[in-house]
């Protein structure tokens, strides 16, 4: 019985298992949104959220707690820049987990991972090659 063990393992070890919550926690703040799966979400959601506490703090010390898990200077600047003033008068709950059915492949169970503000672009995808090849002949 796994009693007083939190945590989930998610069939990984220890350096790889905080090298994708490193990742997904990247990908969180650089996107505002991503897919994968239930179980990761539901790990990687208390981590990212503490690196967006971090981000509302601002100080040099919270900087390189963040750099220090993120490993991206980049993604570690957008959290102190933008992420972390966006959220600056919201006391915790940065986060929402959506679910959205099973992974047509292996059906596995696959939500939204999203910041609360996320809103989702719904600009029309244009057609990128009907241009290009009117062009090319003209």
């Amino acid at each position: 019985m796994r009693h007083q063990r939190a945590g989930k393992k998610l069939g990984r070890d220890s350096a790889h298992r905080r090298a994708l919550y490193a990742n997904l926690a990247g990908a969180l703040i650089e996107h505002g949104r991503i897919k994968t799966t239930e179980a990761k979400a539901k790990a990687v959601k208390p981590i990212a959220e503490q690196m967006i506490t971090l981000g509302r703090r601002g100080d040099l010390h919270a900087r390189r707690q963040a750099l220090a898990f993120l490993r991206s200077p980049d993604v570690v600047h957008k959290l102190f820049s933008d992420v972390g003033p966006r959220f600056a008068d919201r006391p915790g709950g940065y986060s929402r987990i959506v679910k959205i059915g099973p992974r047509p492949g292996d059906a596995a169970p696959m939500a939204y991972l999203e910041l609360v503000d996320f809103v989702p672009d719904t600009t029309p995808i244009v057609a990128s090659r009907a241009p290009a090849t009117a062009a090319a002949e003209g």
